[in-house]
């Protein structure tokens, strides 16, 4: 009998999606922002419908829900920006957050 697992957060289908938000939650405050700024540059690849839903998620969760990042709003849309991105998108997001969490430099844009 084949037993079947379920990821208990989107992002742990993909180790280096885990992995890069894992750190960013442990990140100090000021690293957090930097990041923010950072995901928030997604929004060049994600649709326009997709960003309502954000905006939707960001005003049900903000400071009720029981996540790391439901008391920020801007991270809210931030790591949502990232959940909603295509799979290739989210990898190629999360590879150079890692890069930038462990050198504590963030990029001016995501190139």
């Amino acid at each position: 009998m084949e037993e079947s697992f379920e990821y208990k957060r989107w992002y742990d289908k993909d180790p280096i999606l885990k992995e890069a938000l894992e750190l960013l939650r442990l990140s100090s405050d000021d690293e957090k922002e930097a990041a923010k700024d950072f995901i928030l540059k997604l929004q060049e690849d994600v649709a326009k419908d997709v960003i309502e839903h954000i905006y939707d998620i960001v005003t049900k969760y903000q400071g009720k829900g029981n996540r790391w990042y439901d008391n920020d709003p801007v991270m809210i849309r931030a790591i949502e920006l990232l959940r909603t991105a295509e799979p290739k998108v989210q990898r190629k997001a999360a590879l150079k957050l890692l890069l930038a969490l462990e050198e504590k430099s963030f990029p001016k844009n995501n190139d």
